[in-house]
């Protein structure tokens, strides 16, 4: 699939993320580099990034992966996150870049999806600012299943 065209999709899919002005820089299988740009209307109380801006970076880069994965195969699939987990670790000051990956091998996950027909596995997304100071981890579990499967 088109890189580019997989990037301008996920731009336009999520609404409220249009809204904060998420910015999807880069795409590969099973990995999404996602940028939240420095906005004074996103910032809180402190003057950092707010922690919802944070998480919905964090779970777009996941969405990303995912679908940079899977990209063959959208229209038969039925994903959904079932759990996601964050740790803020250092006030995120400035533009905040997540990257995000699937570490299990994505040949295994089609495996199992084929023999299951739903599979659940995790992406792991860290978030850096522009000095690659690391200001959170996510971890976003993903459901994957095949249209018509009743699991």
């Amino acid at each position: 699939m088109d890189n580019q065209a997989l990037l301008d999709g996920l731009r336009a899919a999520v609404p409220y993320n249009v809204h904060l002005g998420l910015e999807y820089v880069a795409i590969e299988p099973g990995r999404c580099t996602v940028r939240l740009p420095d906005d004074e209307r996103l910032r809180n109380h402190v003057g950092s990034q707010h922690a919802s801006g944070l998480f919905s970076l964090g779970e777009a880069a996941s969405g990303g992966a995912f679908t940079s994965a899977f990209a063959e195969q959208l229209a038969e699939l039925r994903p959904l996150v079932t759990k996601a987990e964050i740790a803020y670790s250092k006030l995120a000051l400035g533009a905040i870049t997540a990257e995000a990956a699937i570490d299990e091998p994505l040949a295994s996950i089609a495996q199992r999806l084929d023999n299951e027909g739903v599979v659940i596995f995790e992406v792991a997304v860290a978030m850096r600012d522009v000095h690659e100071n690391e200001v959170a981890q996510m971890s976003v579990h993903w459901r994957m299943k095949r249209s018509g499967h009743r699991a």
